[in-house]
């Protein structure tokens, strides 16, 4: 998938399910429950459990969803998540040294920023979108729908602060995707492992997005 398709698809379906546990079995499950929910794409982070292998995995069971992963620290993690078959990658950081491995790789690369010169110089060096993380500390959708007057070409995803209540308004607000963790998977839920409550909620959110 090139870039400019896999941003065509994240514009369609506009959700990524962020997913980091210390289990692969419990990752495993909380995927396959977003995935029976609609979620189309899905973020397993490198530092959860056997990441790679849990990759690998879902790439085989979910073949027409797409599977990638984040919080990735260094070009060494980005070699072996191409290994283990991600179709795309997420940092926290701005980092010019990966984002050209990524490339140089062929996957999409969407690297954190804070500022609006961390968001151009990332885009600058050829990330495909630019992930504005944290938001919460930022000033939510008002700080987003601000940066669309001089940065509204560069594709935004908000991460680090969006709900199931506030998603909507970043997509309002220019996001072209939003990235949910723990909202989509309340603790209690995953306690009692009620995957089809799960489900039901990534249903929702899936529905709500993709109407907007």
């Amino acid at each position: 998938m090139n870039h400019q398709s896999w941003l065509t698809l994240l514009k369609k379906h506009r959700a990524i399910a962020v997913i980091r546990s210390s289990e692969k079995e419990l990752a495993w499950q909380m995927a396959k429950a977003v995935a029976a929910g609609g979620i189309q794409f899905i973020e397993i982070t490198w530092n959860s459990h056997k990441a790679a292998e849990l990759i690998s995995q879902l790439r085989s069971e979910l073949p027409t969803f797409t599977i990638g992963t984040g919080t990735l620290l260094n070009c060494e993690q980005i070699q072996q998540a191409r290994d283990c078959g991600a179709q795309f990658l997420f940092t926290p950081h701005t980092d010019l040294t990966m984002i050209k491995k990524a490339i140089d790789a062929g996957l999409p690369i969407v690297p954190g920023a804070f500022s609006p010169t961390e968001i151009l110089t990332a885009w600058n060096a050829g990330a495909t979108c630019v992930k504005v993380f944290p938001i919460s500390g930022l000033g939510g959708a008002a700080y987003l729908k601000s940066l669309q007057g001089p940065l509204g070409h560069i594709p935004l995803i908000p991460t680090g602060g969006v709900t199931l209540e506030n998603a909507k308004l970043f997509i309002a607000a220019g996001a072209i995707a939003v990235g949910l963790a723990g909202d989509l998977f309340p603790k209690h839920l995953v306690k009692n492992r009620d995957w089809e409550a799960i489900a039901q909620i990534a249903r929702n959110l899936a529905q709500n997005l993709t109407t907007s």
